[in-house]
C-alpha cells in the first residue's frame, strides 16, 4: 500500500476549521480506495505560536517539513499581528525556501452555483490562474530609511530574473497544453513597468516557440479584469507575476461564486522539496468559531494534492463528490446562499464519495 506523509499546518483563523475537514475527507477517500493511505502530522505553527514563542514557526521548521511528501496549509493572519509578520513568518518562507515557484489556482463555476455573472456556467468560466510564486513583487527586496522623519523612505523592489520567468512560463504552457482549449494568456503591465514586465513579454514570446500547439494572447492586467467579467469564455489559462496573479485569482474565485471555494497549489515541479496546498480564502476572522466556514475550497485543494501525489483517480472521484454536493444545492454554507455548517458540508462530501 502506498503511504503519503502529509504535514498539516492549520495556522490561523478558519484554517483551524477547514483543514481538519479536509483531513477527514482525505482519510475517507483513502479508506474507500484501499490502495494508499495517509500519515498526517499536525504542527501548531501560526499566530498563536508566535504569541508564545516570538516566531511563527521554529527556526528548524523547513528542515522538519522537508521529510514530508506534501504540506496541507490553512491560512495566516491575526488581528493582533501586522499582516507582514504573519505572512513573512510562515507562508512565504515555505514557498520560497522550498522553491515552490509554480502556483496555480483553478477557478470554475461549479454545478448548482450561481455566480455573480448572470447566466454564466462552468462552460463560460473555467480558468487556471498561474502565479509566479517566489520572486517578483514579493521578493522581499527593499527597505525603509529615515523612519519617523518628514523624508521617510520605503522601497519595495520587484525582482524578475530570466531563469525565474522562463520556468514559470514553461510551467504555465505545460498546464495549458493539457487543457482542451490550449490557450494561454500572458498578463503584464509592460506599458508602465518598462523593465521587469517587458522582460516577461520577451520571454513569453521566446518560450511560446517551444509550444506551437498552444495558442497565446497577451493583455495588460487592468484590461484583463474587464475581460474576466465581460467575456469570461474567451479565457483559459492565465500567467502573471506574483502580485498580479494574487489579485486576479481572488477576482476569479469571487466570480466563480465565493472565495470559499478557491483552491491553491504551490508546486515545486522538480519535486526536490515538498509542495504545499492551501485554500485561497485567508484566515477570515470575522466568521471564525461560527462553524460556517466553507470547506469546499480546502476539499478542492485536497483534489490538487491527490493529483500531485499520483492519485489522480482518487482526485477525480473527490472532485465528482464536490460537484454532487453543489449540484444538489441542499448543503451549502452561507457564502453560497445556504445555511449548512462546515461539518455538514464535509459530511455531505464524504457521503457523496460512496454514491
Amino acid at each position: 500500500m502506498r503511504t503519503h506523509r502529509i504535514a498539516v499546518i492549520p495556522a490561523d483563523g478558519i484554517g483551524k476549521e477547514v483543514i481538519p475537514a479536509g483531513v477527514r475527507v482525505l482519510q475517507a477517500i483513502a479508506e474507500r480506495d484501499g490502495a494508499f493511505r495517509f500519515e498526517f502530522r499536525t504542527f501548531p505553527w501560526g499566530s498563536d505560536y508566535y504569541h508564545e514563542h516570538g516566531h511563527m514557526m521554529p527556526p528548524d521548521g523547513l528542515e522538519t517539513l522537508r521529510a514530508f511528501d506534501a504540506i496541507f496549509f490553512g491560512a495566516v493572519g491575526h488581528p493582533s499581528l501586522p499582516d507582514h509578520i504573519t505572512l513573512w513568518g510562515l507562508r512565504l518562507p515555505i514557498c520560497q525556501g522550498f522553491d515552490q515557484y509554480g502556483n496555480y489556482r483553478p477557478a470554475r463555476i461549479l454545478p448548482g452555483i450561481a455566480g455573480p455573472l448572470r447566466g454564466r456556467t462552468g462552460r463560460d468560466l473555467d480558468w487556471i490562474i498561474v502565479r509566479e510564486n517566489t520572486e517578483g513583487e514579493y521578493s522581499g527586496v527593499g527597505g525603509r530609511a529615515h523612519r519617523g522623519l518628514p523624508g521617510e523612505v520605503a522601497m519595495e523592489v520587484s525582482v524578475f530574473t530570466r531563469p525565474g520567468v522562463e520556468r514559470i512560463m514553461r510551467f504555465a504552457f505545460g498546464l495549458a497544453r493539457k487543457r482542451p482549449r490550449r490557450l494561454l494568456t500572458l498578463v503584464t503591465k509592460s506599458n508602465a513597468q518598462r523593465h521587469g514586465m517587458v522582460l516577461w513579454d520577451e520571454i513569453f514570446a521566446e518560450v511560446a516557440r517551444e509550444f506551437p500547439d498552444v495558442a497565446t494572447d497577451r493583455m495588460l492586467v487592468d484590461a484583463v479584469t474587464t475581460r474576466m467579467v465581460l467575456k469570461p469564455g474567451t479565457l483559459d489559462v492565465l500567467v502573471a507575476s506574483n502580485l498580479h496573479a494574487d489579485i486576479l485569482s481572488d477576482l476569479a474565485a469571487a466570480l466563480s461564486g465565493s472565495l470559499g471555494i478557491g483552491p491553491t497549489a504551490n508546486i515545486n515541479p522538480e519535486r526536490t522539496y515538498p509542495s504545499m496546498f492551501e485554500p485561497i480564502h485567508g484566515s477570515a476572522f470575522d466568521i471564525m468559531g461560527k462553524g460556517i466556514a466553507n470547506p469546499l475550497g480546502t476539499i478542492w485543494t485536497a483534489v490538487l494534492m491527490l493529483e500531485h501525489l499520483g492519485e489522480g483517480e482518487a482526485g477525480e472521484r473527490l472532485m465528482g463528490a464536490i460537484e454532487k454536493v453543489t449540484r444538489a444545492g441542499k448543503t451549502l454554507t452561507p457564502d453560497l446562499g445556504g445555511t449548512a455548517t462546515t461539518v455538514e458540508v464535509t459530511d455531505a462530501v464524504i457521503a457523496a464519495l460512496g454514491n
